[in-house]
């Protein structure tokens, strides 16, 4: 499956940080992060809600992978 991009400079730089930090800090989850993700890259509530639903959806998507 093809993994979705979002559209927007300050979305994947957000989601590339996100990821960074997860890497750092592996207690941390995607929803501790997203908020300070937001601030550092001025994030519109619109792209928030990206970053949300992108998070979700990719758990989504890792559960199924271990369920099979």
């Amino acid at each position: 499956m093809a993994t979705l991009m979002p559209k927007g400079e300050k979305l994947r730089k957000a989601v590339k940080w996100i990821s960074e930090m997860l890497q750092e800090n592996p207690q941390k989850t995607p929803r501790d992060m997203i908020p300070l993700a937001s601030e550092k890259f001025n994030l519109s509530p619109k792209e928030e809600n990206f970053l949300v639903s992108f998070y979700t959806e990719d758990k989504c998507h890792d559960s199924k992978k271990t369920a099979s």
